[in-house]
């Protein structure tokens, strides 16, 4: 791929997003300020047992963004390597969020990795919100398992399909 190739106004904000957190929506709504375009790029993922198919994810996020407002987001599926996904859409910009110290190692990890694969894209870190910053979509599916309550996490549609995800 060319440098002409790539546009450095479009980012793609990778993950499983299983599910979408308030975290994820506060970064997206703010990079969506940053860029002309943000591509949420959910990754199909079955080696992690997602709780939600794919178009599942893809469709929940898809409402909580357009009733978040985001006007500038696509929200698309993919079950390839990220850096060829991010060449397919021209984007220059890898866009990964930091809630801690403990996820930079990793965090770093696959931006060196992904510098190598695509030479030309950046991996741009953004933190979320400090009222979001302990959220992981991980912990939200622990506590909906066990019957606890998400919606402080999570939008509203999204806690009734974990309920229904995990009712006993």
């Amino acid at each position: 791929m060319t440098d002409s190739a790539i546009d450095y106004r479009i980012a793609v904000y990778p993950g499983t997003f299983d599910p979408l957190t308030n975290g994820h929506t506060d970064l997206v709504a703010r990079a969506s300020r940053m860029f002309s375009l943000v591509v949420v790029a959910i990754a199909e993922s079955p080696h992690k047992q997602p709780a939600f198919e794919l178009q599942q994810r893809i469709d929940l996020s898809q409402h909580v963004l357009a009733e978040a407002g985001v006007k500038n987001v696509e929200v698309v599926g993919f079950d390839c390597l990220l850096a060829d996904f991010v060449a397919e859409r021209g984007a220059g910009v890898i866009l990964r969020g930091l809630r801690a110290v403990s996820d930079f190692e990793y965090e770093f990890q696959l931006a060196s990795m992904n510098r190598h694969l695509a030479i030309n894209v950046e991996t741009m870190f953004l933190t979320p919100d400090e009222e979001h910053s302990f959220i992981s979509s991980t912990l939200v599916k622990e506590i909906a398992r066990l019957n606890g309550d998400v919606r402080k996490f999570v939008h509203p549609r999204v806690a009734e399909a974990l309920r229904v995800r995990y009712q006993r």
